[in-house]
């Protein structure tokens, strides 16, 4: 089994070529547009939840057969279609710079997909390297639960508080201990609540340099 390394990329305006337009491929553009990635579908047909984002320009779709030019512009390569022999042909005009992804042979492809996440700025993202993509997705379950969509607001929150205390105070201890206390549990219970106003007063009292 492959041991691999996790890591986190950006692909804000990189093109992503899928090749394939069916139930795979919408479970990747779902995964892509959040990181606002250029993603290119390449199939002669497409999934009726895909129509209209190429409608709208969200994704560019090729109402084509796959033929080895349609990588030449790809940093991601996505293989998803049901045809063996044409997710081997796309593993094939592959160049040894791109990131190429087998839907159907993990075992081909230089990287995988995680099972993920996403609350904003929070992405929790788990796999078990292909051992067991069902308990992969148990554990998703279990963390979506556990980190609900309240957790969106109250990182976005955390983001900008962070900002602030770290042009309020230099380098040192007092920094430290204000970014500390900005795991105060009360925040995420304020947060859940709605409790906006008593979030921002601890937040105020904070910065003065007071301990809330």
């Amino acid at each position: 089994m492959t041991n691999y390394f996790p890591i986190h990329i950006n692909i804000e305006y990189k093109t992503v070529v899928i090749v394939g337009g069916g139930h795979v491929a919408t479970q990747k553009v779902a995964s892509l547009l959040p990181a606002k990635a250029n993603v290119v579908v390449v199939s002669p047909t497409l999934h009726e939840t895909l129509l209209p984002l190429a409608e709208s320009g969200q994704i560019t779709w090729r109402d084509k057969v796959f033929e080895p030019r349609d990588l030449d512009d790809a940093s991601l390569i996505i293989a998803a279609t049901n045809d063996t022999t044409v997710n081997e042909a796309v593993q094939e005009a592959a160049q040894h710079w791109q990131l190429l992804n087998r839907a159907d042979a993990q075992g081909e492809s230089n990287f995988i997909t995680p099972a993920t996440i996403r609350r904003g700025p929070l992405v929790l993202t788990v796999s078990t390297s292909g051992a067991s993509p069902s308990l992969a997705c148990k554990i998703k379950e279990d963390l979506a639960e556990q980190f609900d969509a309240v957790y969106e607001d109250y990182v976005c929150f955390l983001q900008q508080a962070r900002l602030m205390v770290v042009a309020k105070f230099e380098k040192g201890d007092k920094r430290r201990a204000a970014l500390q206390a900005l795991l105060e549990p009360n925040l995420l219970e304020w947060t859940r609540s709605g409790e906006i106003d008593r979030r921002e007063a601890y937040l105020q009292q904070l910065l003065t340099g007071e301990s809330p």
